[in-house]
């Protein structure tokens, strides 16, 4: 058996799984909303309740682990990690507990989301687009099979919004929350009119966004009467007042949002919305596999060897239903 687990800007998980003839069958997958990078962009540092819940999440992983025949294991840490100043601390402190952590850079990150995306997906010569939004990043990819013609990891995330944008937003006013959300998707929009030109340059045939922000938004869509497993700019852009109506309202749940994501609407919706703004994207699908898989099928393929993630071409896709 194998186990990836996934440090996230937002959320930790833990992949287990078995692999036999090219294959693999998930055995396990947990899942911990810590939040590590909280406050990151602003004070350049883990916070100590955010580095505790981190260390309480991968003593949990630990113990899961420890009741499987694991034979690898690969950890990898993501933005959070990349940026805080206190990170190299947060390493030692999980080294101690037994789970050796390696931090890849944005690109990496963005590699190793594409192979997790295609691992889903049917073999096809098809040019795909790729979107993973993080808690402090985000990853964009077009490629046709192994070939990569854009990999861009853009300084943006639900968490890192929501610090920047609606800190303190719990009990203000409508035309505050109005405002703050415009503010959030016209400077989410600013970002990524940086990658606008390339996806003009490279047209793909299929869209896909991974991950937590993006599965939220796919299941309030879906729950509005809107085709599951996609999300459309006309059903975001439908959903606008429900989201601040929400957000307004401490009480208050949309059909399909889990109490633990609430906080993140706001400026996951910004993130979103402004990315499919400034590309001109009209619809893109969910993908339900992203970095933990695609470090599933690299492990199993090239071991732990990250250098292999900086050449244009990578050595091997194995797409396959997980």
């Amino acid at each position: 058996m194998y186990a990836c687990i996934d440090l996230g800007s937002n959320s930790f998980h833990l992949l287990i799984a078995e692999w036999q003839d090219e294959k693999s069958q998930i055995v396990e997958r947990f899942s911990h909303i810590v939040q590590l990078g909280e406050g990151v962009a602003l004070s350049g540092e883990i916070s100590p309740a955010a580095f505790e819940r981190g260390l309480q999440s991968l003593r949990e992983f630990r113990d899961v682990m420890s009741r499987y025949p694991i034979q690898q294991y690969w950890a990898l840490g993501t933005n959070a990690l990349r940026l805080a100043r206190n990170a190299p601390r947060f390493i030692e402190a999980a080294h101690d507990l037994g789970i050796d952590v390696s931090v890849i850079s944005g690109v990496q990150e963005a590699i190793l989301v594409y192979l997790g995306v295609l691992s889903h997906l049917p073999c096809s010569d098809d040019t795909r687009l790729v979107v993973d939004i993080g808690g402090g990043s985000t990853e964009i990819i077009i490629g046709q099979q192994e070939r990569r013609f854009v990999t861009e990891s853009l300084p943006i995330g639900c968490v890192s919004w929501r610090d920047r944008f609606f800190q303190g937003q719990a009990h203000a006013s409508r035309e505050a929350l109005e405002e703050a959300l415009e503010n959030a998707t016209d400077a989410a929009a600013q970002v990524f009119q940086s990658v606008r030109e390339s996806f003009e340059r490279f047209p793909w045939a299929a869209a896909y966004a991974s991950s937590g922000t993006a599965k939220m938004l796919a299941v309030l869509s879906q729950y509005r009467g809107y085709q599951e497993g996609m999300i459309s700019i006309l059903a975001l852009e439908a959903m606008r007042e429900d989201v601040l109506r929400c957000a307004e309202n401490p009480d208050m749940l949309l059909p399909g949002l889990k109490d633990r994501r609430k906080e993140l609407l706001l400026p996951g919706w910004a993130v979103l919305v402004g990315l499919m703004r400034a590309c001109n994207l009209q619809t893109i699908n969910f993908s339900p596999t992203a970095l933990r898989e695609g470090m599933l099928d690299f492990m199993m393929h090239n071991g732990a060897d990250t250098s292999i993630l900086g050449r244009d071409t990578l050595p091997e896709i194995t797409q396959t239903t997980l």
